[in-house]
């Protein structure tokens, strides 16, 4: 099966005062495309610098992050936000929507920054919100959707692009435990028939228990790997 993300050797370190500490500590990660991957483990164990770093959004002291065959740290800057625009999409505990645009708008904009015809993006936003649930809300700002539509627009706008895999922080962390359980359901389904696929921090259990493959973080690595859900 084909990688989505390959990761090897990674290591981030951060300089605090005469000591220097090891936040990611050569952790090597293979996600197959149309698969789900959460990665579990205690506040500061290392999750989310290793998301930032799988990311783009911190480079890494050593190692390589390959996203969909490409070299997220090539040659430059401009690369790497080449690489990240085409090959990733985000969800974060925030919904970090724009409220003065409507749902459809929210989801059409990054087809547009990345020079989407206009009439193009418009359709496939409007596809994406329709696969998510949303159809009938195009038009609704975020202040008018509950929690759990906010977010729903939040993934349509993750996945409008057809990323290679998308990177979730916490995707559920700021929802009730039925909507939480919604969303994830929705990212299922968006594995198993959409084919897209997803990288997940979190520490909730029911959330990892429905992706395909769990790893455990302590002190910037990764300890074992558990056996596939069934």
């Amino acid at each position: 099966m084909a990688l989505a993300l390959q990761a090897e050797g990674l290591w981030k370190l951060y300089e605090s005062g005469e000591s220097v500490i090891q936040a990611v500590q050569n952790v090597s990660l293979s996600v197959d495309e149309a698969s789900m991957v959460a990665i579990m483990g205690p506040s500061g164990c290392g999750k989310t610098t290793l998301l930032n770093v799988l990311s783009g959004i911190d480079e890494p002291n050593s190692g390589t992050v390959m996203v969909n065959g490409e070299n997220l740290y090539g040659s430059s800057d401009d690369e790497r936000t080449r690489v990240r625009g085409r090959n990733m999409g985000f969800i974060f505990q925030e919904f970090n929507l724009l409220p003065v645009m409507t749902a459809l708008e929210n989801v059409e904009l990054p087809l547009l920054i990345q020079g989407t015809p206009a009439q193009e993006a418009r359709q496939e936003a409007t596809k994406a919100l329709t696969a998510v649930g949303l159809g009938d809300r195009l038009e609704h700002r975020p202040a008018e959707l509950s929690g759990g539509q906010q977010q729903r627009v939040a993934i349509a706008r993750a996945v409008v692009h057809r990323p290679a895999i998308v990177l979730c922080d916490e995707p559920t962390g700021n929802l009730d435990a039925e909507t939480s359980s919604s969303v994830i359901q929705l990212l299922r389904t968006l594995c198993n028939v959409g084919k897209t696929t997803f990288l997940i921090v979190t520490h909730d259990e029911t959330v990892a228990k429905q992706c395909d493959t769990i790893k455990h973080m302590s002190d910037g690595q990764f300890l074992e790997e558990s056996a596939e859900e069934e």
